[in-house]
Formats: structure tokens, C-alpha cells, sequence
């Protein structure tokens, strides 16, 4: 796990703004750092390059000098930056060696270098199992490859400036920013827009105009000499005949490839411990489990986690939450990039930054709940699937006086497929509307599926698949455990098991609880498994009344300007105004809006 970026530009860049991105990057990447620049006529050039591949490294594989980056074959014509891990590499690395190729290294990234070499991309991508954001400098073609994995386990942001064909690109938005010039430092409309409607901005977009997010299973080639960019989508995935038990043994044992501490993040609930369960019965190691304690709330699943431990002969750690926002709120959104209003990422970042102590990678759960539909809201909005494309002519009002009838009103006022974005949503178009006059209110700023399936369900699950899975829940796992030096990984989407799960009937993929997980387990640890599904109710009220009180002063004004006037002063503070008389249901409307404040004032200075 790594922190990756590059740029190529007409003109050298300033050395204050290269280090200004390297410790953008610093954290993902503790253990090395380094520079390979060029200038104008490659010559290698590192105090002012005008072309340059940066990287920091967290060192899992391999974690000797020798398999640092930025890397090069022997000839220095290939170069590669890599942040993720490749699985399963072990065949093509002998067929290579009889192909000539010496490897100094165990490292993946070796491996993907030479592969590249060998086979060129349309080679190479096929035999890429694993989580990646992948830079390729091919100096023979004239040609930058970026890629990112099939699920968006692994980010890439990027600038181009088409007229000058100046190209930056990181891991992060806080990385491409030091090397960008204030005129396209600009915050972007739809954006901020997208992200009140949403808690997060979908890919492709960022909260700035010139910045873009590289969609999942996507890659983009740059033209040295022209610099004309170019975008594809290189994946889509296709249902496949392979046991899904199979393939999900695999894609454990797979992960468990590592030179440094391995530990699981187990809840308790069904996803982790499945995960927790299989490994077990595949490998003869016994990782540390961690949990989240929350001790005396509803949603403290510390006990299920330890009773499960216990029958799996794990050594099991809880970590009581300290949550002092009021101490960790700046840093914990800093962490997070650019605006994102995930409640559970508080306790993932605490979380991780207690389990970096005695391991440097955990395993999680992500992704079950997108696989097998286990989540209420798709139960929720299939009872007004008849509706298809119907809806309402109904007024533009701001609707803060509930949170019941009126979201109701909000959703008859969309079509079907639209109306799922307030499922789970920040603002409603309406709300949005108020907040900012002059900015017109959409449904919302997903990508929407190429080729829908003619199922309502499997379309709900293909909107998930293409916005929620990768630019939400993965991208919070990747910034919460990143921040910290500590890499995850994720077997429940190993795309080879995601791609036996859709070669499911649907009578045996959706049931409730998932039974061909829970058929997975030993009968004595079924009855953990088999309660309530119960989710992360965070303690909003004590964060707001408390920790984050003294924001609240000023926050209508604060917004106006660092928004450039988009959102209303006036509206602003009337929602915190009514909040404050009692609106607890705005709660999440709230916090929201203090990240953004917060986000917002960080993002204005970086890189500066």
C-alpha cells in the first residue's frame, strides 16, 4: 500500500509544491519516499523536474530498498508506480523467469513491471487479481497508463488542462492540488451540490472543477508528445460458472500473502466473521482480531465479536472508541480528503489508528451487504417499484418541520430509479434548493448503469456497484486505514468470487439472513450470526451538543464565502436555528454541513 502521484507539465514545477505533495502523501506511505523527475528533453532531473513520478511506500511485500518506487526494468524505459496488491501471481512470475526475466525482488510490483514488459496492457490487466491504483511511464511508446482495480478498492485524482496538456495526477486531492495553479484551484458547483445531496462527491467528480476521479474499473492513457488524454472503461463484470466457495477460499488464502502483521476487523456480524470462519479452516496462522467497543450503546457488537473469536481460537482485542471530536475533528477531515460525511468513518478511523499498533494489515467485510443485497433499504425501496417512471408534479419547499411524510413527498417527486438516491442521502432536492438559490436542484450525481438489468432489484445493486461500494464505503475504508499506515484488505470483492456470486439464481443469492453465507459457518457459532442485523447508530446528538457546539456560531456566514456565495447564509442558519429548537432528525443534515465548513477552509490553504 502506497501513496502514488506524477505530473507532467510545460514548465518545471516549483520544488515547495513537490514537497508539498509528497506530504500530501506521507502517511499512506511511512516506510519511503521518493522522486524520479525528468526535464524537458528526459534527462533526469530531480530539483525542478517538469516530469516526475512520486511515491511513498508502505512496505508489505518485500520490504527492502531494492523493491522501492518508483521502479524501472533494466533498460529504463518502463517505469511504474504502483499502491495495492496483486494476488495469486506466482505462475505468471515462473513463466516469466523462463522467458528470461531476472526478478530482484518478491515484490508485486516486479511482477507487474515485467509482465507489462512481456505481454502490454491488454496482457497484463487480465492477470491483475488484486486492489490497485497502477501508473505505467512507457517511455518506448510514448505512453501513461493509469489504472484503477475492478471494485475501486484503490483511488486516482487527476487534473488535465487539455490546451497545455499538462497532467497531475495522486491518490489524493490534497496531492494534486500543490501543483495545480490558483486559476484552476476552483471549487466546482456541482460538486458541493453533489455532495450535500449524497455526504460524498460520486466519481467522477471531486469538489473542484479541474479535478476528476478515475471511475472503477476504468484506465486512462496519456500521450507524451501531444498530450491528448484518453478514457476507457477495460472491465465489466460478467457471471461465471466457478463454485463461489471456491473462489472465496481462494481469494482469502490469496490475501493472506504479507512480510508484515496480519489482523481481521471483525463486528460480529455475518460478513467479517464468514471471512474470520473460512480463513481459519484454510491456514494453520491465527491473525488478531480487533472490534470497535462501544460499551453501553445499542450498537456495541464487541461481545458477538469476542464470543466468535472465542469459538475460532483467535487472540481478540477490543478497542474502547474514545471519540473526542472536539480534540480530533480537524484531523479526522483532513484524513478524509475532500468532504465526507460517513458517521461510521469516526469509529474506523479511531479504529485503525489503535489496530496500526500491533499489525500493518486487516482483514474486513466490505462489500457483503452490496453482494447480497443485505441492506433494508433495497427491501424498502422495491415496494414502490410499480411506480417505474411516475411521479408527481409537486411544489419546490423546503421541508425541514420532519423527517417522515415530507421525504416521502420527495421521493413521489422523482421516478423510481431517481428516487433511490434519498435512501440514502444527505439533503433532499428540495432541501438543496433552499440552501442554494442560484445553484439548480438534480436528483443526484450518480453514474447510472450502461445496461441496466431488467430486474429491480439487480439495478439497484448495479447503481451500488458503479457509485455507493466503490466512491463510499471503499473509499472510506481506504482513507480511514491509509491515514494511518495501515493497508486493508477486502476478499468479498476478490473479482472472480463477485463474479461467481452473479452466476447465482437470485432465489439463492437473496435471502435473509444470506444463507450461503451462514451455511459457511459451524452450527455453534450460527446462533451469533443469526440475530438482528443491527447498524452503526452513531451518538450524533452528544457530537453536536458537545464536541462540535462551538462551530455552530457563524456557520450560514462561513459557507457563503467559502462557497463563493452558492449556499445562502440566511437558509443556513435557519436550519441550525431549527435544529437547535428541537429538529433532532436534522441531526445528519448538520454534521454535514460542519464537515464541509471545515473541509472546505482546510482545502482553501492546501498546498499553499
Amino acid at each position: 500500500m502506497c501513496g502514488i502521484g506524477g505530473f507532467f507539465l510545460p514548465q518545471p514545477a516549483a520544488p515547495d509544491a513537490i514537497n508539498h505533495m509528497l506530504a500530501a502523501l506521507s502517511a499512506r506511505g511511512p516506510d519511503a519516499r521518493h522522486l524520479v523527475g525528468w526535464d524537458a528533453a528526459w534527462q533526469r532531473e530531480q530539483q525542478a523536474p517538469q516530469r516526475a513520478l512520486l511515491h511513498t511506500r508502505l512496505s508489505i511485500r518485500d520490504p527492502r530498498p531494492e523493491a522501492d518506487q518508483p521502479m524501472t526494468n533494466p533498460a529504463g524505459d518502463i517505469w511504474i508506480c504502483f499502491n495495492g496488491e496483486a494476488y495469486g501471481i506466482e505462475a505468471d512470475v515462473r513463466e516469466l523467469r523462463k522467458r528470461g526475466y531476472s526478478f530482484r525482488t518478491t515484490s508485486d510490483t516486479e511482477f507487474i513491471l515485467h509482465a507489462y514488459q512481456e505481454w502490454g496492457l491488454d496482457g497484463l490487466i487480465p492477470r491483475l487479481r488484486g486492489m490497485f491504483a497502477l501508473v505505467i511511464l512507457d517511455l518506448r511508446q510514448g505512453k501513461l497508463h493509469l489504472l484503477r482495480d475492478r471494485m475501486g478498492l484503490k483511488p486516482i485524482v487527476y487534473s488535465h488542462e487539455p490546451k497545455t496538456g499538462a497532467l497531475v495526477f495522486a491518490s489524493l486531492v490534497r496531492g494534486v492540488l500543490p501543483l495545480l495553479p490558483p486559476e484552476r484551484r476552483q471549487l466546482s458547483p456541482g460538486g458541493i451540490d453533489a455532495y450535500l445531496a449524497h455526504r460524498y462527491v460520486p466519481a467522477p467528480g471531486t469538489v473542484f472543477r479541474h479535478i476528476r476521479r478515475l471511475e472503477n474499473g476504468h484506465l486512462l492513457s496519456y500521450d507524451l508528445h501531444s498530450g491528448i488524454l484518453e478514457k476507457r472503461r477495460y472491465w465489466y463484470p460478467q457471471a461465471s460458472a466457478e463454485d463461489w466457495r471456491v473462489a472465496l477460499d481462494e481469494a482469502i488464502r490469496l490475501r493472506m500473502v504479507s512480510d508484515r502483521p496480519v489482523g481481521i476487523f471483525l463486528s460480529g456480524g455475518m460478513d467479517s466473521s464468514v471471512i474470520a470462519t473460512r480463513l481459519c479452516a484454510i491456514q494453520p496462522t491465527r491473525p488478531h482480531v480487533f472490534t470497535a467497543s462501544f460499551p453501553g450503546t445499542t450498537w456495541d457488537e464487541s461481545g458477538e465479536a469476542e464470543a466468535m473469536a472465542r469459538q475460532l481460537g483467535l487472540p481478540f482485542t477490543a478497542v474502547p472508541i474514545d471519540m473526542n471530536l472536539a480534540r480530533d475533528f480537524s484531523r479526522l477531515v483532513h484524513d478524509l480528503d475532500e468532504p465526507f460525511a460517513d458517521p461510521s468513518a469516526v469509529p474506523t478511523w479511531y479504529l485503525s489508528r489503535a489496530a496500526v499498533r500491533e499489525v500493518t494489515v486487516v482483514f474486513g467485510g466490505d462489500g457483503g451487504d452490496e453482494v447480497f443485497a443485505g441492506y433494508k433499504r433495497y427491501r424498502k425501496h422495491l415496494r414502490g417499484a410499480w411506480r417505474g417512471a411516475l411521479r408527481l408534479p409537486l411544489p419546490t419547499l423546503p421541508d425541514w418541520s420532519s423527517k417522515g411524510w415530507k421525504k416521502n413527498l420527495a421521493e413521489l417527486a422523482l421516478n423510481w430509479d431517481d428516487a433511490y438516491a434519498l435512501r440514502f442521502s444527505g439533503l433532499t432536492p428540495n432541501q438543496r434548493a433552499w440552501l442554494q438559490p442560484d445553484q439548480p436542484p438534480r436528483p443526484h450525481y450518480w453514474r447510472m448503469p450502461e445496461n441496466p438489468p431488467h430486474s429491480p432489484l439487480q439495478r439497484l445493486l448495479a447503481v451500488d456497484f458503479e457509485n455507493y461500494l466503490p466512491e463510499y464505503i471503499l473509499r472510506k475504508a481506504d482513507l480511514c486505514t491509509m491515514s494511518h499506515g495501515l493497508e486493508m484488505r477486502a476478499p468479498l470483492l476478490d473479482h472472480r468470487f463477485y463474479e461467481s456470486i452473479l452466476g447465482l439464481p437470485e432465489a439463492e443469492r437473496f435471502t435473509r439472513p444470506a444463507k450461503a453465507l451462514l451455511a459457511l459457518h459451524a452450527p455453534e457459532t450460527q446462533p451469533i450470526l443469526e440475530r438482528k442485523k443491527r447498524g452503526f447508530n452513531p451518538p450524533l446528538g452528544q457530537w453536536l451538543e458537545h464536541d462540535l457546539r462551538e462551530r455552530f456560531a457563524g456557520l450560514g456566514l462561513r459557507l457563503n464565502d467559502l462557497t463563493g456565495n452558492q449556499i445562502a447564509t440566511a437558509p443556513c442558519d435557519a436550519l441550525m436555528a431549527h435544529y437547535l429548537n428541537g429538529a433532532d432528525f436534522l441531526a445528519e443534515q448538520v454534521l454535514q454541513l460542519l464537515i464541509l465548513d471545515e473541509s472546505l477552509a482546510q482545502l482553501s490553504q492546501a498546498g499553499n
